[in-house]
């Protein structure tokens, strides 16, 4: 080595180790905001720790989920705006957690960028710590990796872990029977699906992010980035009544068409009225704007339906109207026949 070139050092590479910690010390209020029985909501070990005995389980199975968010993060990049992006992130695990029977315990985000920008950190992570609020999981640690040469400036991704617990008698889906009731509840909008189809429909449009929304009063941006709806409380004061709820389906991409097969079994199919399906404007505008043929709509998008309960038809009624209750908009779609464990349509849906 040369005696003219002057010693290297990891910040000179483009990584921060100061910066780092500094998001840490940062972040701490943001994690013990989530504490729950079983995590004190601290960080700083190599690893999380969850005491499972707290939680009360007599006979506990393990349910994991692991997502991100897709490229709806471009949206929150190329507009600078991060709060509501982490919510998505934790969203998107929960959701399918529950579908299970699972009660999200803990959950752990992975945070990659090629430079550190802590303020955008920052956003991000306080988004994942709400979205745990609202699940009433604990945020137990994470990963922040700064790569350089791995991402353009300003861009970031993300990852997503969580863990849940069941009862093994309640684990889901159970046995299911000819006329079960499908009850479908509202999504929020886009969620975190089909965004790569959304950005090429924003393109054809020729709107700029800024522009008022053609379907509401914020801006496109706004509109798009609304967050994933969690559904975790509502769905496990549903599954500790006496509705025996069968099967529970998250409607994310592959819409109905690809998602409610998963928890049918092979001699029952899904028959859907699709008239009784009134999406929110922003999928009528998509649907219009990039000539998306309805079937395409159907297996791209949620459609305007997040989550599908499945309940036996005597306590459909009851559920209903303890779900709406809660909060949660919930349509009859339909009811399982014999069948293939394929999903049937009739009718079409109502685009406003």
């Amino acid at each position: 080595m040369s005696d003219n070139k002057p010693p290297l050092t990891y910040a000179d590479s483009g990584v921060d180790i100061d910066a780092g910690n500094a998001l840490v010390n940062a972040i701490k209020p943001l994690i013990a905001a989530t504490r729950r029985p079983g995590a004190d909501g601290s960080i700083g070990g190599f690893g999380g720790v969850f005491d499972l005995k707290a939680t009360g389980y007599k006979d506990p199975l393990l349910v994991a989920a692991n997502d991100g968010v897709g490229t709806k993060l471009k949206i929150a990049i190329e507009t600078d705006q991060h709060s509501t992006i982490g919510i998505d992130l934790v969203a998107m695990c929960v959701n399918d957690l529950i579908v299970q029977g699972a009660e999200p315990l803990f959950f752990l985000d992975y945070f990659a960028t090629g430079k550190l920008d802590n303020g955008v950190a920052e956003q991000v992570i306080a988004g994942i710590a709400r979205g745990c609020e609202i699940a009433g999981c604990a945020l137990t640690g994470g990963e922040t990796a700064e790569m350089p040469g791995m991402y353009a400036a300003g861009d970031y991704d993300l990852a997503g872990f969580s863990v849940g617990a069941v009862e093994r008698e309640n684990l889901l889906p159970r046995a299911m029977n000819k006329g079960d009731v499908l009850l479908g509840l509202a999504s929020d909008g886009v969620h975190s699906n089909g965004y790569s189809l959304v950005r090429r429909i924003v393109e054809r449009s020729g709107l700029e992010w800024t522009t008022q929304s053609p379907f509401d009063e914020t801006s496109l941006a706004e509109s798009l980035l609304r967050p994933t709806r969690i559904y975790v409380k509502s769905i496990l004061d549903g599954l500790g009544s006496d509705a025996g709820i069968s099967g529970l389906a998250h409607i994310t991409g592959g819409g109905l068409t690809e998602n409610l097969p998963r928890v049918l079994p092979k001699h029952l199919s899904a028959h859907i009225e699709l008239s009784h399906i009134t999406p929110p404007a922003v999928f009528s505008w998509l649907k219009t704007e990039g000539g998306v043929e309805e079937s395409e709509m159907l297996r791209t998008f949620n459609c305007g339906i997040g989550m599908v309960v499945i309940v036996p038809p005597q306590n459909s009624e009851t559920l209903s109207q303890r779900l709406q209750d809660l909060g949660e908009t919930v349509i009859e779609l339909g009811h399982l026949v014999d069948g293939d464990s394929s999903v049937r349509f009739e009718g079409q849906i109502n685009w406003s």
